[in-house]
């Protein structure tokens, strides 16, 4: 269910509409924050906040470098000798090395050196939000230290967030789970996560950099995807655009193939708008995260071909959007590059994708997952890729797919009544098959006179209402009524007859 949410996987403004502009907070000059409507970003946020318990999040830089450098150790013998303890790694020893090594220059060492002092003087001298947040957002840099994942290619991402956040809670006003934010010398997507601050968007700023190809906005495409490319990491043989917070048992940095997908697509498009090959020289890099196999890459090998994944650390999970999103964002690559890596791949998970795809179909609405039906937003989420595919391939799984996708948008749910008797004095449960998600009220009546009624949301399948026992025989009339999510209404009449 966190990984649905989250994707209301990370499925964070994939294909944007400039006909539905979308609510952002944005700190511009003079501190002031003022609210617009971005008109490259979808209306409908798609993207909760991850569990708080998913990764350790400790308050505070100190306790993140003990958690992760500290663990319980046996007890030593007597008579032997203590072995010397390497010091724990952090942020700032961990910039020292690399400068050292010669893997930074002196300028940036310095830059990225003042950032983070920065950054803690202001979590020192904030309270209560303000203070936690970024707080949080300076301990998952402390703990990507620890765990010597703080290399060369990460600090530009790393210390772009840990600044933004220093800004923003420093400067810019409170904000509830999903908020997007911008800042007005910018145009990078970022969205706040309660517990972790603000955080870069990849994917919403790729799909924002979609938007502006479709609005023909050239030279803003241009500036933002100057603003993206530098903050790709040298990962899995390539180029890849990470995630820096704690989400659903995954520990940052993480990626996955919708983001990626999302950003060959958005170069794809920069180059067919701007005729700048270097968009397509970053492409061919940003390859190989698909050819590799977790937690490195997104990629898992099936019986037909490749299946590539929405979260890197999560192998076992198919998320069909975020699947057909990867190859949309392959296929144009291919067909713009003529990249044979590409068009590779794209052959590969296609043939995973056209054995999937009918699985997530339940005849009555989608599915996100297998068993767990898609929102309304994810249902037209995903009805729109499956058409995007069925465009470019013509292949009849996808095409018949769509079909039944849009039709489930106008199909009212259907109700079957499946417990028809019960016995006097005891407490029952009404029984009925559902075929997609609604909510569904139930009324009891002996006669005309209402005994019993109450509603609550289901999925579909077979369901229950759990009624109080009948203290008299005879024949009752049961009400079930349904509305889908899409709006769809219908109801049935049975008979309840008590022994």
């Amino acid at each position: 269910m966190l990984r649905r949410l989250f994707g209301l996987a990370l499925v964070a403004i994939a294909f944007p509409c400039t006909a539905a502009a979308a609510p952002v907070a944005v700190l511009g000059p003079g501190d002031r924050v003022v609210v617009r409507n971005d008109p490259f970003l979808e209306a409908v946020p798609l993207t909760p906040g991850p569990t708080l318990a998913a990764g350790p999040i400790v308050r505070g830089t100190r306790s993140v470098t003990s958690a992760v450098t500290s663990p319980t150790r046996p007890a030593r013998p007597a008579g032997v000798a203590r072995a010397p303890r390497p010091a724990p790694r952090t942020a700032a020893g961990e910039l020292t090395r690399l400068y050292r090594t010669r893997a930074v220059n002196r300028a940036d060492y310095r830059r990225y050196r003042t950032i983070l002092q920065s950054a803690i003087n202001a979590a020192g001298r904030l309270s209560g939000t303000r203070a936690a947040e970024l707080s949080s957002v300076l301990g998952n840099v402390h703990a990507i230290a620890a765990t010597g994942l703080m290399t060369a290619s990460r600090l530009p991402a790393l210390f772009l967030t840990l600044d933004a956040n220093r800004r923003w809670w420093t400067t810019g006003s409170l904000l509830s789970s999903g908020d997007r934010v911008e800042f007005a010398d910018s145009q990078l997507v970022w969205e706040y996560y309660p517990g972790q601050g603000i955080e870069l968007q990849q994917l919403g700023s790729f799909g924002k950099a979609d938007g502006m190809f479709v609005a023909g906005d050239y030279r803003d495409l241009r500036t933002l995807l100057g603003e993206l490319i530098p903050l790709a990491v040298r990962r899995a043989g390539g180029l890849v655009w990470e995630y820096y917070f704690y989400f659903d048992g995954g520990d940052p940095p993480w990626t996955s193939a919708m983001s990626q997908g999302t950003a060959l697509e958005a170069l794809s498009r920069g180059f067919r708008a701007l005729h700048d090959p270097s968009y397509l020289a970053i492409g061919r890099r940003a390859i190989p995260v698909f050819t590799a196999s977790p937690p490195s890459g997104v990629r898992v090998r099936t019986a037909v071909g490749s299946r590539y994944l929405q979260y890197s650390f999560a192998p076992g999970v198919s998320i069909i959007n975020a699947f057909l999103q990867s190859l949309i964002g392959l296929y144009d690559f291919a067909h713009v590059s003529h990249d044979a890596a590409a068009g590779a791949l794209f052959r590969a998970g296609d043939a995973e994708a056209r054995a999937e795809l009918p699985s997530f179909d339940t005849g009555a609405w989608s599915l996100y997952e297998r068993g767990l039906e898609d929102s309304l937003d994810y249902h037209k989420l995903v009805t729109g890729f499956v058409h995007e595919l069925c465009d470019r391939t013509h292949a009849s799984v996808y095409c018949t797919t769509a079909r039944h996708f849009d039709s489930d948008l106008t199909t009212p749910p259907v109700l079957r009544m499946l417990t028809h008797r019960t016995r006097r004095g005891l407490a029952t449960t009404i029984r009925f098959g559902l075929s997609k998600a609604s909510h569904v009220g139930i009324v009891i009546l002996r006669g005309t006179q209402i005994l019993f009624e109450t509603s609550a949301d289901f999925s579909y399948g077979v369901n229950a209402f759990a009624i109080p026992a009948s203290g008299d025989t005879g024949d009752y009339t049961i009400r079930l009524a349904a509305t889908d999510l899409a709006g769809n209404f219908s109801r049935i009449i049975g008979a309840l007859s008590v022994s």
